[in-house]
């Protein structure tokens, strides 16, 4: 793999040709044209890691980054890929680090221009997909879809009932004191994670999301008075980590793919699209032997001798 890869590619001025901006991200399904056009307006979007506010932007699908809430933009006609991989600790998820740290997406195989599926923090390991489907990116990710994410959390000491109860009420945390709950349960005592010892003092904990600010579990265990000592992701929708160890990943089948798309709602989304045009096509069509002295109506009326 090209030392570049790993790096990832340096920020780069939008293209002065392309397509509008507002235009692909229609494409890559994010919204109505129109509804892009606010989004871009409000500051929401992206373009090699600058924000664009200015509707006349254009830009290159193949050459420049665009990202909407922090998620890649990615045109649909392109083929989709799928890499699962079980991010070891000691990796960033972005997709470049300007001080030269490992990012996971070099342990991506090949050329495609993959993008991490929401990140994980330098310090925690497990489940983390990379893509170049844009809209499934963006429903997996945005709080608004509720999609659960599953984490195997280790703490110090053993959270108590009372604990449990608060962090399902929800906490304020970080800077800007964001309110987020989480669905937390105590683990059997005699759980291991892959037959792993259990460090004195130390106890497993399940913890599932359905929203995803930034190192959430560990800002919110800290709120508490809980110290994490390993969080490991293992489930993302349907998705699971499986039996993969540190390090590895596996490309997704072409059914693995389309059920987890399903599960987005995205291939209904797109089959009720598929339908309508069909049906459209279909009523156009039928509309031309409809018409006031059309075709259809024409030969009607001779048979009946008019």
């Amino acid at each position: 793999m090209p030392a570049e890869r790993a790096a990832g590619r340096p920020a780069a001025k939008p293209s002065p040709r392309g397509e509008r901006l507002q235009k692909v991200m229609a494409h890559a399904g994010i919204a109505a044209r129109r509804k892009c056009e606010e989004y871009i307006l409000a500051g929401r979007v992206k373009v090699n890691g600058k924000v664009v506010t200015e509707l006349g932007t254009r830009v290159d699908p193949d050459k420049d980054l665009v990202e909407f809430d922090g998620t890649p933009v990615v045109a649909q006609e392109r083929k989709r890929l799928y890499y699962l991989l079980y991010k070891p600790v000691g990796y960033l998820s972005t997709v470049s680090d300007p001080h030269g740290r490992p990012t996971a997406l070099s342990l991506v195989p090949g050329e495609e221009r993959l993008y991490p599926v929401g990140r994980l923090d330098l310090e925690s390991e497990g489940l983390l997909l990379f893509t170049n489907d844009g809209s499934l990116s963006y429903r997996l990710m945005h709080p608004r879809f509720e999609h659960e994410k599953e984490y195997f959390v280790l703490i110090k000491g053993a959270l108590t009932d009372r604990a449990i109860e608060q962090l399902a009420k929800g906490v304020h945390i970080g800077e800007k004191e964001v309110f987020v709950r989480a669905q937390v349960q105590r683990l059997d005592p005699e759980w291991r994670w892959r037959r792993e010892a259990v460090p004195p003092g130390c106890s497993w904990v399940r913890v599932i999301l359905r929203e995803g600010q930034k190192r959430q579990i560990r800002y919110m265990l800290q709120n508490i008075g809980y110290e994490v000592e390993r969080l490991i992701r293992v489930r993302m929708g349907e998705l699971t980590l499986g039996n993969l160890k540190p390090g590895q990943g596996r490309w997704l089948s072409h059914e693995e793919a389309r059920a987890l798309r399903r599960f987005a709602g995205l291939e209904r989304a797109e089959a009720h699209t598929e339908n309508a045009t069909r049906k459209a096509k279909v009523e156009t069509h039928h509309d031309r032997y409809r018409r006031p002295g059309g075709v259809g109506q024409e030969h009607r009326r001779r048979r009946a001798g008019g």
